[in-house]
């Protein structure tokens, strides 16, 4: 019998889809995030990340088979991010987790979940000096 992956115990494309709805809520009208992204491409940005994530959890493998392997710092060299950038993608993506509610992600879930986005934020910060630094 096969073990159930982080991606179904946790809900699925359900659980997924919020937290990524609610983490572009957030970036749409944020100063420092939102000019980073194409204007035109919300749908594409979202669809791009629920995509990453489910993947990434042991969900379906759309991402690679449409975009191929995630080589995210490639496909993020393009964009300055500093500290500040990454903080802030940290504070919205923490938001959009937070409202998940206990049933649905555990606090070991939601920890392991959180681990993995500090990581990928580190990973991707590619500017220094930080081009919008705050103080």
């Amino acid at each position: 019998m096969s073990q159930q992956s982080f991606y179904d115990a946790v809900g699925g494309e359900e659980t997924f889809s919020r937290i990524v709805e609610r983490f572009y809520d957030q970036v749409r009208t944020d100063d420092i995030l939102g000019p980073m992204y194409p204007q035109d491409d919300w749908d594409g940005a979202r669809d791009r990340l629920r995509m990453f994530l489910a993947q990434y959890w042991g969900g379906p493998t759309d991402y690679s088979e449409q975009r191929g392997h995630p080589r995210l710092r490639l496909r993020h060299a393009h964009f300055p991010i500093g500290v500040t950038a990454a903080q802030r993608w940290l504070q919205l993506m923490s938001v959009a987790i937070a409202e998940v509610d206990e049933t649905t992600l555990r606090a070991e879930q939601r920890e392991a979940m959180w681990e993995h986005m500090q990581r990928v934020a580190d990973m991707l910060i590619n500017s220094n000096p930080d081009p919008h630094d705050l103080t």
